[in-house]
């Protein structure tokens, strides 16, 4: 049996609902908390690679996403004016897992708050930790409304504004801006759209996911002056200003896009945490120790795969708790290094104007690397 009896996981985000749903699997208990009382989540669509699938398949969610998201046969490059270039190899990594796929990220987090729950964890909503306290055998955890408890392993899956990570892991830092920003929009499908897309040779970079049968999102990156903002209430027409010189389905959406449909704004920020990612019982996952720019569509695949090691590796009875979290972190921290360099060297490019095929290379060598397992 597990030497871990119960773990606490700070943060209902995709991270630490992975890690319930894994660590459930394996036997263990679960409590998980998240600031929000409403346990709610704002967004568009999100893109699932492969890779991510492949993650998700390992917590039996594929028939979730392929029911109530969209799965599609790859993707396909166009110019910015709408000329087909071609189309992107995206080869299935393995039998059952489709190349590639999308779904509303609200939609996501209701389907894994819906299984976490199944699996017997416990929720708290409305509370964070204020104090972590470690003794020789758990982890005394003060929180906000003034209770106590104490568990044999604390999670910090709390965003990249994480609590945990302030309180047990001063030495870190915040993400930190690339220079660049993502505009997102939640539209209408564009008639006949089938393969993901992607548009280059404009200094605008964008791409259209699928993420149901009738909905779409589409991302545009510009650059972004660190310490700006967008008001609300400008962002839908300073995206369709942004989109003028687009054509094809991304032209088309332009046009179509309406007042009430979902748009934001938000600069791009990243950091790779330095080893290690655990103090004593205290560990660190997902955008807390990760966090990465959307470049590589891996954000959210590499929060479930820490996930699921999390809990191989608190599952094995042959190891300490410390030598199952310094394990964890020697397993994930090559894989997250690769999406998150590779995605502030793919931001530095763009913003440098670089050849379009200069990019892709480095995007798919990526994503490449990314295809081996876990």
């Amino acid at each position: 049996m597990s030497k871990v009896g119960k773990v606490l996981i700070v943060g209902g985000g995709i991270g630490g609902m992975a890690a319930g749903i894994a660590l459930r699997d394996a036997g263990i208990q679960v409590d998980l908390i998240d600031l929000d009382p409403n346990w709610r989540v704002y967004g568009a669509g999100i893109t699932i690679t492969g890779v991510t699938l492949r993650a998700y398949k390992h917590l039996g969610m594929i028939d979730d996403i392929k029911t109530h998201g969209a799965i599609m046969n790859g993707s396909r490059l166009s110019r910015f004016d709408g000329v087909f270039l071609h189309d992107l190899d995206e080869p299935a990594l393995e039998e059952g897992v489709p190349a590639t796929g999308g779904i509303l990220r609200p939609v996501l987090h209701h389907l894994m708050q819906q299984r976490l729950k199944a699996k017997g964890a416990s929720v708290r909503l409305g509370i964070t930790v204020d104090a972590l306290v470690e003794g020789s055998d758990g982890v005394e955890v003060t929180f906000s409304d003034g209770t106590k408890g104490v568990w044999d392993v604390v999670v910090g899956s709390d965003s990249v504004a994480s609590k945990v990570r302030a309180l047990a892991f001063p030495h870190m830092q915040a993400p930190v801006e690339t220079g660049q920003g993502c505009w997102r929009v939640t539209a209408a499908r564009p008639p006949g759209f089938e393969r993901g897309e992607f548009f280059m040779g404009h200094r605008y970079p964008a791409g259209i996911t699928a993420c149901s049968a009738g909905n779409v999102y589409l991302w545009l990156l510009t650059p972004h002056t660190p310490g700006t903002w967008v008001p609300e209430e400008e962002m839908f027409d300073r995206m369709r200003e942004h989109l003028a010189d687009f054509g094809g389905n991304a032209g088309w959406i332009r046009d179509h896009m309406q007042p009430t449909d979902w748009v934001n704004y938000r600069p791009l920020a990243a950091i790779l945490q330095p080893r290690p990612w655990n103090t004593g019982r205290i560990v660190l996952l997902g955008d807390a120790v990760h966090a990465t720019t959307p470049h590589l569509a891996s954000g959210a695949g590499m929060a479930v795969e820490s996930a699921i090691v999390l809990a191989e590796e608190l599952a094995r009875p042959d190891r300490s708790v410390g030598e199952a979290l310094d394990t964890y972190t020697e397993r994930r921290y090559p894989r997250c290094e690769i999406v998150v360099s590779t995605s502030i060297a793919v931001g530095k490019l763009q913003l440098a104007g670089a050849r379009p095929d200069e990019v892709g290379k480095l995007i798919g060598g990526g994503l490449h690397r990314l295809a081996g397992p876990y």
